[in-house]
Order: structure tokens, then C-alpha cells, then sequence
């Protein structure tokens, strides 16, 4: 094939590049060139791309069509890999900053964390929100309701959301008297007097890529969990259990996270409680979709590509996700070594903020564990929401846009690619030696049988650009404090019948989807999405700030700011459950 061999990029050096306004750099929009397809169509190219006559020459196609050749396979640059993005922890001089001290047990962080928060919420008007975490701590403090009540209407609604005619698929497992057993324990501790902390009672789901005994981890699958037994709580999980907090199930996911619909053809098509026909986002689509409709007020996720913050954005919730490094990852499945992140998913950012003081670890942690193209690059109706979002940030607190270039966007994404891609493959090597590939669903086989045509070349030229890429936002982050991006280029597209048994494959809307978020993941850069208005369907945009390493203070400040501003227009979603309604 040397003869359609695609000649590759050649890069200037960092130095060279110019990230001003007035930048001449060229914006390349997404170059996605395959077809949506579903059904039999997705299986008759699944076989293909398996078969050893064709498979190869496919892939090739394939990956040379979608510029994989010229911007990274074959691209020359100087800049040497960047294998882990890991960041030398600094204090940053963030102003009215309180540090929670990290040796402290998850309970005293949770109160620290709380004794922390502005009183936003008070003296709004709403034409809806969702309960809190202190709104539960203070029911159950109060006598209003028990941890075992608010159990009782969360495994009814479950049951009901679950089942014909709403089919919600919001979760893969859950476990009515696993469930029970911690409620009854809560409201024993409240009846003494001896809650642990506020979380203590509080529903929390967790995405079915983290382990929580006593489940399965599948990671959408049917066969994973097979392989790999969950043995205990992951670290994250066991801080919210240590801190009295009501673990409800596993939530739904695409499968093996490789995919951005968050349609499962094994456990169903989450969908969207804002418009149940629509998508909910991948892979942490039912942590987003439990959230919106009620079921909890937090619960966790994992971002390995926008995986929390675009469902959270599709579903009208905050998503936050850390710095690279601040959650350790133990008892994680291993699907993206460098570039995915413990994440949370909240119906607030006071709750976010809250949970991410539970599940921080001691840092730094050395373990692997009039704006610019890109902002327009979206729907009409999403530039238009996120462009008043900022004017008002900027009127109403001070905010100021700094206008800059971010070059070479479309090179991160397939660089990211490449790495999620390949560290998928060859985390999951050894089980799919011995898979029978039935058991995956078909979409899943065309995602693997990708990743697993890129080669060592191209997995070190995608470290490369990793490399140079962190320069440039280096160079932003002395101009600029945040980031600041819509989190999705559309809204929740339809679920298509053809889909629900096969999955499907549309790569158009998932470049969309995923387009602004490469940065925090591939960079490992901490960043935050929150709901700042919707479409003329009524479906959620959200908006996303992206901050400097280990800047999660300013994050959680900025978006308090836009949250306050925006909060009292949020809509109810038309799935939604009340669980602490007074009878």
C-alpha cells in the first residue's frame, strides 16, 4: 500500500505557532467520512473488518480517509513523547481559597468541604431544582423523612423507570436489599443522633466501570466481570461508604466506554429524562441520566473522552472532572491507563464540589493510575445560548474573554484516538484472547477492531503530539485563567429502533459530541460543564470551563458564578422523581 500512502504533516515548532487572536493557524473541522449505520449494515461491516482478507485493507481505508495518516501516522514533528500527564503539583495563588486538608478522613472532608460553600441557593427563585446533599442531610437531621423511606420510593421508581412502558434503562445492576440493608443502618445512626457526615443516607449510583461491591463490574459487557472479579470497593467508593453515603447500583454505560450514544445492546438505550426518544451521551449515560431525573443527587462516572461531561451536558446536570491524578485510580477497570479520570456527575456544583472533597487523594500523586472558529463550531442554538452565558458571566461578575488561538485541534482528537484506542486493546489483551466474540455487541467489535489496527509508530507519534499540544495550552494558561468552551456541538440526537439490538455507529454526531472535550482528558487538565440553558426542543446546553492543572479551586468558584446566574431558569425534565416529597 506505499503507493496510497498519505503524506503526513509537517508541524512548526511550538515556538513559531502564534496563539493570538489574529492567529493565521487554520481551523480543520472534523474530517469524520463514514456513514451512520446500524442493524444488519453494522454487522455485515463488523465481519469485514474481522475478516483477514479484507479486515486490513479496510482498516487502512479507514484510517487514511479520516486524516489518522496524515496528522498522525505519518506526521513529522520535533517534540518528544509525552507518555502521562502527569503534572508537578504547584499551590496555585488562587484568591479566597481554603485548603481541605488532604490527611483528613472522608467524613472531616465532606464537613470541611461544606463549611466552605457560599450560600448560593437561598433567595432564588425557581421554576425548578433538584434536591441537594444538604437538602437530605436536613430532612433525615429534621425527622421530615428516614434513609429508609427515601429507599423505599428510590426502588419503586427504579422498578417503575425500568420496566415497559418507560424502558430507561438507567442501571445495569442494582440490589433491593443491599440497598435495604444500608438504609435501615442510616436511619439507626440518625435516630441516635450520630449521622457520620451529611452524606450519610444519601442516594449515590456509581458507573459500572468503578468496583462496588456487592456488583459485578461488566463495563457495559456481558463477559467482563467473567475475567475480572470484583474483589473490593474502589478507592473512590470506599471514601463515600466511609462517609455513611447509600451506594445504589450500577449505572448503565456504553460498552467498554467506546462509544459516545450511550445506546447498550445488552442493558438498553439510556435515554434522556428530558426527552425519552433522545440519546443520554456516553459512556457515563445513566450516572447523567439517574441524576437529571431525581434518583440521586450525585453519582460517579469516569471521562476517559468527555465521558462525564457530555452526558452530563445532554442531560441538563454538572459534570466535573479533576486534575489527572487527584482521584486515584484503584479499583478502576483499565480501559485508558493516561487519559481517563474518576469524575462526578451532580445536580449542582455545591454537590460536586462535595464529593470531590470525599474521593481526593493525597496529592501529587505519581501514580499512572467575538470568538475563535472552534467556540462557533457548534449548533446555532448552542452558540447562541453559550455566547449570552459569557456575557452575562462578564456583566454580571467581571469575567473578561481573552481571545486566543487553539491550533490543531483536530490532530489532539485523533491523537487521543489513537491512545484511548490503543490502551483499550492492550488493557484488555489477554481476555479477548479468550472471548468469544458473540458475546460483545456489534458496535463494541467495529470500536476493537479499530483500536487494534494502530500500531506502536502511531501510538508514539500520538504521544508526540500530546507533547506539543500541552505546550500551546502551557502558553494559553499564562495569558488566560480558564478555558472556556460549549461542552457538546449538538444537543441529544434520536434513539433509532435500528440501533437498540446492534448499537450503532455514527461517527459524525460522536465527533460532535466529543469535540471540545479532548483537552481534559488527553492533557489531563481538570475541567467542569454546567447547564446553561437549551434548545428550541427544550434539550439541555451546557458550557464548559477547562482550568490549569490542579486549579479546581477557580473552576468551582467560576462555576458557582455561572451556576447562580443560570439556576433559576432550569427546566424539569419530563422523567422525574421526587423522592423527598412530603406526603
Amino acid at each position: 500500500m506505499g503507493l496510497l500512502k498519505a503524506k503526513g504533516v509537517v508541524y512548526e515548532p511550538v515556538e513559531k505557532v502564534d496563539l493570538g487572536p489574529d492567529s493565521r493557524e487554520f481551523y480543520l473541522r472534523a474530517n469524520v467520512k463514514a456513514p451512520r449505520m446500524a442493524g444488519f449494515l453494522v454487522k455485515i461491516f463488523s465481519w469485514f473488518l474481522e475478516s483477514r482478507i479484507f479486515g486490513p485493507a479496510l482498516l487502512y481505508i479507514l484510517t487514511r480517509n479520516n486524516l489518522v495518516h496524515k496528522l498522525v501516522s505519518n506526521a513529522e514533528l520535533e517534540e518528544s513523547p509525552l507518555y502521562v500527564p502527569l503534572h508537578p503539583f504547584e499551590e496555585l495563588n488562587e484568591p479566597e481559597v481554603k485548603l481541605i486538608d488532604a490527611d483528613l478522613s472522608p467524613p472531616h472532608r465532606v464537613q470541611q468541604a461544606i463549611e466552605c460553600l457560599p450560600n448560593l441557593l437561598n433567595g432564588l427563585n425557581y421554576s425548578f431544582r433538584r434536591w441537594t446533599i444538604m437538602d437530605y442531610s436536613r430532612a433525615y437531621n429534621s425527622g421530615q423523612i428516614t434513609p429508609y423511606a427515601v429507599a423505599e420510593r428510590l426502588i419503586a421508581a427504579i422498578r417503575q423507570s425500568s420496566t415497559p412502558p418507560m424502558d430507561m434503562a438507567f442501571f445495569i445492576n442494582y440490589n433491593v436489599e443491599d440497598i435495604f440493608r444500608q438504609a435501615t443502618e442510616s436511619t439507626q445512626r440518625y435516630q441516635t443522633g450520630k449521622p457520620i457526615s451529611a452524606l450519610d443516607g444519601v442516594p449515590i449510583a456509581v458507573k459500572d466501570e468503578i468496583d462496588c461491591n456487592p456488583y459485578p463490574t461488566t463495563g457495559g459487557t456481558k463477559w467482563l466481570h467473567k475475567f475480572r472479579p470484583c474483589k473490593e470497593d474502589a478507592y473512590c467508593v470506599k471514601c463515600l461508604r466511609s462517609c455513611g453515603a447509600m451506594l445504589i447500583g450500577k449505572t448503565n454505560m456504553h460498552e467498554l466506554g467506546a462509544g459516545t450514544s450511550g445506546i447498550n445492546p445488552h442493558y438498553g438505550a439510556t435515554r434522556n429524562p428530558y426527552d425519552a426518544g433522545k440519546i443520554s451521551g456516553g459512556s457515563s449515560s445513566g450516572s447523567a441520566a439517574v441524576v437529571a431525573a431525581g434518583l440521586c443527587p450525585v453519582s460517579l462516572g469516569v471521562d476517559g473522552g468527555g465521558s462525564v461531561r457530555m452526558p452530563a451536558a445532554l442531560c441538563g446536570v454538572v459534570g466535573f472532572k479533576p486534575t489527572f491524578g487527584r482521584v486515584p485510580h484503584a479499583g478502576v477497570l483499565p480501559l485508558n491507563w493516561t487519559v481517563g479520570m474518576v469524575g462526578v456527575l451532580a445536580g449542582t456544583i455545591e454537590d460536586a464540589f462535595i464529593i470531590y472533597a470525599a474521593i481526593s487523594g493525597q496529592f501529587p500523586l505519581n501514580e499512572s493510575s467575538n470568538t475563535q472558529p472552534w467556540f462557533n463550531d457548534c449548533s446555532d442554538d448552542i452558540r447562541a445560548c453559550c455566547s449570552h452565558a459569557l456575557d452575562q458571566l462578564y456583566e454580571k461578575c467581571g469575567w473578561k474573554t481573552v481571545e486566543v488561538t487553539i491550533p490543531e485541534i483536530e490532530a489532539m482528537r485523533l491523537a487521543h484516538y489513537v491512545t484511548i484506542g490503543t490502551e483499550c486493546t492492550t488493557s484488555l489483551s489477554s481476555y479477548l484472547e479468550k472471548l468469544n466474540f458473540a458475546e460483545l455487541g456489534w458496535d463494541a467489535r467495529v470500536a476493537l477492531s479499530v483500536y487494534g489496527a494502530f500500531n506502536a509508530k502511531e501510538y508514539v507519534k500520538a504521544q508526540k503530539l500530546r507533547n506539543r499540544v500541552m505546550e500551546f495550552h502551557k502558553k494559553i494558561f499564562a495569558k488566560a485563567d480558564v478555558i472556556v468552551t460549549p461542552t457538546i456541538g449538538v444537543t441529544a440526537y434520536p434513539i433509532f429502533k435500528d440501533a437498540m439490538e446492534t448499537g450503532e455507529l455514527d461517527y459524525i454526531n460522536g465527533a460532535a459530541l466529543v469535540r471540545y472535550q479532548i483537552a481534559g482528558n488527553f492533557l489531563g487538565l481538570p475541567a467542569v460543564t454546567i447547564p446553561v440553558g437549551y434548545d428550541e426542543k427544550g434539550l439541555p446546553i451546557g458550557l464548559q470551563f477547562i482550568g490549569k492543572p490542579w486549579s479546581e479551586p477557580t473552576l468551582i468558584h467560576i462555576a458557582f458564578a455561572m451556576q447562580a446566574l443560570c439556576i433559576s431558569d432550569y427546566r424539569k425534565p419530563q422523567v422525574f422523581y421526587d423522592l423527598l416529597k412530603e406526603d
